[in-house]
């Protein structure tokens, strides 16, 4: 294992956080050279960033932290074709429209985790739309695209799996690769940007980018990937019986944010703190070190520090004491997830199509086999009966609806 004399790369081989690195003794040389500016790209394909993106808006803390500058980069222009890695299909294709009003809502993320501004190590927010949208495709052709080998390219894992299984990639598709490394020489022009990090899927897209460079007769550029987390079991962490875990709260709680990390498995609490919370490591040490019903708090501390840097202390706080109410004191918490039903619908909802309703199970049949298993609950009663209805009379004196899924997930009901 190389050992890093830069803070920053020492910092990340510290908590885990590196998969692979282009020219580690280059890279490790030059962030001792003063200010240096690095990069992630973030496609807006969706109203938010997800759980794995975390992963590198960490690395770009980080970076930040350790005395450099990052650039959050908003695929404003490579959202149109949408990155191919490792899809079975094509992505939708989204207007530009949608694409616009999906990079304000992920926005709101950065500016929790970042410190924007104009000093010299102030973050910056850049949108890749500003130079991909504007290029002429011939000249793009001959001063780009004739530095890329298409052998090479369908050598990439990425390109590979798709093509093994027989699965089209379109034309369009094929571009996103060219583009993304010329994002990479482009920010190097404007500004002086050396380093592109991103997920370990990310890898040949961003060596790409590397070679361009050296190709078009641009200085020395580097790339650093983080691992795919899985979890202690072999998962692929981040994804729910319902979906990915979002960082905007509008998509994905707070308190479903909190609980999904409360949740975690034991083995997984040491390295989770590592990577996503900036405790000290000896702190984190003596936490993974607990044992038996203690580990329990070290998972409350887990949920709460990272839901803290996503959504804010305040939210952290909330979500771990309705946590405590809900599951130590048996009360009633106002925060939990509610959904709102309007009141015609009450009266005679059946039981299984409300737990459907409330994104507890994805299905009625699941419904059905856990009433059978005793999984779920009606205001803390044990469902009994598949083909129970529900009405006005199961309102709580707060007005609402309890449902329960397990020990751990809970809707509130609001008739509206």
């Amino acid at each position: 294992m190389t050992a890093f004399k830069s803070d920053f790369l020492r910092v990340l081989d510290e908590r885990g956080l590196i998969h692979q690195v282009a020219d580690p003794e280059g890279l490790d040389a030059l962030c001792r050279q003063g200010v240096q500016t690095a990069y992630v790209g973030y496609d807006a394909t969706a109203t938010s960033i997800h759980i794995g993106n975390l992963i590198t808006v960490t690395l770009l803390y980080w970076f930040q932290e350790t005395g450099h500058r990052p650039i959050t980069l908003m695929g404003g222009g490579t959202s149109m074709v949408g990155d191919p890695s490792f899809r079975d299909e094509q992505r939708k294709l989204l207007s530009v429209e949608e694409i616009a009003a999906n990079i304000e809502s992920i926005k709101r993320v950065f500016g929790r985790i970042l410190r924007y501004g104009d000093g010299p190590t102030d973050a910056l927010m850049v949108n890749n739309a500003d130079w991909l949208l504007k290029l002429n495709y011939v000249e793009f052709l001959r001063d780009v695209g004739r530095h890329f080998s298409v052998n090479r390219m369908l050598s990439f894992d990425s390109v590979k799996l798709r093509l093994d299984r027989d699965q089209s990639l379109s034309f369009l598709e094929f571009n996103y690769m060219i583009m993304q490394g010329y994002d990479f020489v482009e920010l190097n022009r404007r500004y002086g940007c050396r380093l592109q990090m991103g997920g370990s899927d990310q890898w040949g897209n961003i060596i790409n980018g590397v070679d361009l460079s050296h190709r078009m007769g641009g200085p020395q550029l580097y790339a650093v990937t983080t691992p795919l987390l899985t979890t202690a079991s072999g998962q692929k962490m981040g994804k729910t019986a319902n979906g990915a875990v979002w960082l905007n709260g509008d998509v994905f709680s707070p308190y479903d944010f909190w609980q999904y990390f409360r949740n975690t498995e034991d083995a997984d609490v040491g390295r989770f703190l590592k990577v996503f919370t900036r405790m000290p490591l000896a702190e984190i040490a003596k936490l993974a070190a607990l044992g038996g019903a203690e580990i329990n708090e070290a998972k409350k501390i887990l949920a709460t520090e990272i839901t803290a840097i996503v959504h804010g202390r305040a939210a952290a706080e909330a979500a771990a004491e309705t946590a405590r109410k809900t599951f130590e004191d048996g009360a009633m918490a106002e925060d939990l997830p509610s959904i709102g039903l309007p009141r015609a619908e009450l009266s005679g909802l059946g039981v299984l199509t409300a737990f459907v309703k409330a994104g507890l199970v994805p299905s009625t049949g699941e419904a059905r086999r856990q009433v059978k298993a005793g999984g779920l609950r009606v205001n803390d009663v044990a469902v009994a009966d598949e083909r129970a209805l529900l009405g006005e009379a199961d309102l709580t004196k707060e007005g609402v609806i309890k449902l329960s899924f397990g020990k751990k997930k809970h809707v509130l009901l609001r008739p509206e």
